[in-house]
């Protein structure tokens, strides 16, 4: 598989992951909405970290356009300030804990090195940041009306989100027979190992 061929694959699985989490939140979540665009259960979160964590900057554009897909012909058709920044604030959240999972883990390739400790701790921090971020606009453009619900609303719902989609995967992967000889390694990294299998056979 060429390299640009394994870019626009990771992109185009994270953008229909993050739709089809979107599409799953509105479906069984939607009475946990706090105002347009704010739950307290947010499913994509955990698909906004995971995509970050498993294929770095190509999550981040994945996103970006599922961002703007679902601002402009979803959440906000007739504000396209609001569509484009949301957007870019959703997805430059996640890249930017991604980076600093790089700095302060010395984050491997294979994420073999990223325990289920420090997973936690990166959730929170995206949980963080994500809200911070948009409240940060928010307040800047002069939105603060229940400013400080709707940040710890958005807080709560990265957070949970996160949480279940991360340890629902985890769940389902722990399933998959461990392979001969070997000790099973952690399944939420086997899509990054394929990944960069796939980029260093282009390398060599």
């Amino acid at each position: 598989m060429s390299s640009l061929r394994l870019h626009f694959w990771s992109i185009t699985v994270t953008l229909i992951a993050f739709l089809v989490s979107l599409w799953i939140n509105q479906e069984v979540f939607t009475h946990t909405s706090f105002v347009r665009g704010i739950n307290w259960i947010f499913l994509p979160s955990g698909v906004r970290l995971l995509s970050t964590l498993l294929v770095g900057f190509d999550g981040f554009v994945g996103l970006l356009v599922g961002g703007l897909l679902m601002d402009f012909f979803y959440w906000f058709p007739h504000d396209p300030v609001r569509a484009i920044a949301g957007a870019i604030l959703g997805s430059l959240a996640p890249y930017l804990v991604y980076r600093l999972a790089l700095e302060r883990y010395d984050l491997k390739a294979s994420l073999t090195n990223l325990t289920p400790k420090r997973l936690l701790v990166l959730a929170v921090a995206y949980s963080v940041a994500n809200p911070l971020l948009h409240h940060i606009w928010f307040a800047l453009t002069g939105t603060t009306e229940k400013w400080f619900e709707s940040l710890f609303s958005m807080f709560v719902g990265d957070l949970t989100g996160a949480l279940i989609m991360l340890y629902t995967m985890k769940g389902i992967l722990a399933f998959l027979p461990a392979q001969p000889g070997r000790a099973r390694m952690d399944g939420m990294f086997r899509v990054r190992v394929a990944l960069d299998s796939a980029y260093n056979n282009q390398l060599r």
